[in-house]
């Protein structure tokens, strides 16, 4: 399994820790998932979806190389106040996002950085259900 799956992965089982009990507002639970879906495909909300993107890679000497990896995180919801629930699981998702920067994705790998880069919402255009995204660039060590 590559080093890309192994992060989506391991930020899965992070934002499964999501339980409704303080700090958070919102449970998940298996309503997290590596692979995308489509808001039409989704029965119980909220929902998120964990899904890789480009990675960009710098080499540097002594044969060092960082890779960025772009992660995309979907966030669906259905209720009445839609966009109240999406802003919440999103606060959720910064809240484990900041406490878990250095995330161990393999045995003895950890990532060295992870950051949000963009936080967009459907603004309410498909009420009652709310759609968010958060793209963040992860920063790991290559062998």
């Amino acid at each position: 399994m590559s080093a890309r799956t192994k992060i989506v992965n391991a930020l899965v089982d992070k934002f499964k820790g999501i339980n409704g009990s303080t700090p958070y507002n919102n449970t998940l639970y298996t309503n997290v998932e590596n692979r995308l879906r489509f808001w039409d495909e989704i029965n119980d909300f909220p929902y998120v979806c964990v899904t890789s993107g480009d990675e960009v890679r710098e080499y540097l000497p002594g044969d060092f190389k960082w890779a960025f990896l772009t992660v995309s995180i979907k966030i669906y919801v259905r209720e009445e106040e839609a966009s109240e629930r999406l802003e919440s699981v999103i606060e959720d998702i910064e809240y484990i996002l900041d406490n878990n920067f250095r995330l161990t994705y393999d045995t003895n790998k950890t990532t060295e950085d992870i950051r949000i880069i963009s936080i967009t919402t459907d603004e309410g255009l498909l009420h009652p259900t709310g759609i968010g995204e958060v793209t963040l660039q992860v920063r790991y060590s290559l062998p």
